[in-house]
């Protein structure tokens, strides 16, 4: 008599805000589980609550999400936004979920701390329709938030950090895997099954991961904490997986999602590049998290050029560099030669966006349009990135201090659309800036 496998669903949850751009967003963490429970047997169905056309389409499939308005939560009240759900739709939620069989166990993850009603939501309807399986939350919101998420996620089991071994351990106890571990070293990322990006719905580019963590440490960010140990993967591994995925899924755009990317390049990044030149294959390339300025020389804006990286991202914070900065990677001169060594290989302004952080506790407005300006001197694009406060991050204390909401009390108020940190903030002030970035 045959058994059929344990069927697990995995849920990528709603986004509630009051603004979200899909820009080459996609679940890899949860897609990387989704491939090593399919190599060990389970039967796993992908929820996506993020997969629906774009209402309004960018380019390289990127775009804005749908967005239903929704009433805006009690602590959020007084901002003159439209709060809402960004995704598919409540009805089509319901539908996918009713044409899952009922699996052994439902797995969330979570992104932003302050998206976590949109985890409540959807825990809520699995809950409705299967009140008797167990549901276990994982990501980002339940690593940074995990008492908050125990109390108010709706979830049995809330795991924190890197989800494979956890997440095996639990399910043991609740639906033993068929086959064994296809994993014996937690460390070798090369070990790992590829992603199982053939259950996304709508594949528009390929999203790869070439390493795990960071080994900087910025005051503002949260890298250490998600993944607290920096490894990387063979360069031709990279390859062979993106070769993989193109043949397979016919992409010829990629993303990567590193947070070093361009660390020791000579011996990893332009390893793959010239792999995938050697075995006459072309990309084109995107790099939404953020390059480091100090590591682009002439040879590796050469190498990006003549890859075809179409959309490139500099992580800078702020030009204005003294003892008072949040971060050491960036050293004075470095962002102008980069952007020489950019501008030389081909690069124009409209490929090369700097990304500046904006609603830092105890910035000045000047500081932030004298950075702006430095980088359109420069000949790229400035792209205000809004600061969200994180707990556990060494300027979270700063933070708390600078910011006119009870950053502890709810992750609500980490929310970026309210600049919590920004004294005397007003939209006026920002629409100022704003502006200033998009003048040409």
């Amino acid at each position: 008599m045959n058994v059929s496998p344990p069927a697990l669903l995995l849920i990528n949850p709603w986004i509630y805000d009051f603004a979200a751009y899909d820009f080459f967003a996609r679940p890899l963490g949860l897609l990387y589980l989704a491939g090593l429970l399919e190599a060990r047997g389970f039967r796993v169905h992908l929820l996506d609550c993020l997969d629906a056309p774009r209402a309004k389409s960018g380019p390289f499939g990127t775009g804005r999400y749908p967005k239903e308005i929704l009433p805006t939560p009690p602590a959020l009240s007084g901002i003159a936004r439209r709060y809402g759900r960004y995704g598919i739709s409540d009805a089509a939620f319901r539908e996918r979920l009713s044409q899952v069989p009922e699996p052994a166990a439902v797995l969330v993850t979570s992104l932003m701390t302050y998206w976590y009603p949109g985890v409540v939501a959807a825990i809520g309807l699995v809950r409705q329709l299967f009140p008797s399986v167990p549901v276990i939350l994982g990501g980002i919101y339940a690593t940074l938030c995990p008492e908050h998420a125990q109390r108010h996620s709706g979830a049995h089991r809330v795991l924190t950090g890197p989800g494979e071994e956890a997440l095996a351990a639990v399910l043991s106890e609740i639906a033993p895997p068929p086959s064994p571990p296809v994993m014996s070293d937690s460390g070798d990322l090369d070990s790992l099954p590829y992603p199982a990006l053939h259950l996304l719905r709508r594949p528009a580019f390929i999203p790869v991961l070439t390493s795990r963590g960071c080994p900087l440490d910025c005051s503002y960010c949260a890298s250490r904490q998600l993944q607290p140990v920096f490894r990387r993967r063979r360069p031709q591994a990279v390859a062979a997986e993106l070769i993989y995925w193109q043949d397979r899924l016919g992409l010829i755009d990629a993303a990567f999602y590193d947070d070093a990317l361009l660390l020791a390049a000579s011996d990893h990044l332009l390893v793959i590049l010239e792999e995938l030149a050697a075995r006459g294959r072309r990309f084109r390339f995107h790099t939404p998290n953020g390059l480091h300025v100090g590591r682009i020389t002439r040879e590796v804006a050469g190498w990006l050029q003549r890859a075809n990286f179409a959309t490139l991202r500099l992580g800078v914070e702020t030009t204005a560099l003294g003892a008072a900065r949040l971060d050491r990677k960036l050293q004075v001169g470095e962002l102008e030669a980069a952007l020489a060594y950019l501008t030389e290989a081909g690069f124009t302004a409209a490929q090369i966006g700097v990304y500046l952080l904006i609603g830092l506790p105890d910035q000045e407005e000047a500081e932030v349009a004298a950075s702006i300006r430095r980088v359109r001197e420069l000949g790229a694009t400035p792209v205000l990135a809004q600061y969200s406060p994180i707990p556990g991050t060494a300027l979270w204390p700063q933070a708390q201090a600078a910011s006119r909401y009870d950053l502890t009390a709810d992750p609500l108020f980490h929310n970026n659309s309210l600049f919590p940190c920004w004294p005397h903030f007003s939209w006026e002030r920002y629409t100022r800036l704003k502006r200033l970035a998009a003048a040409k």
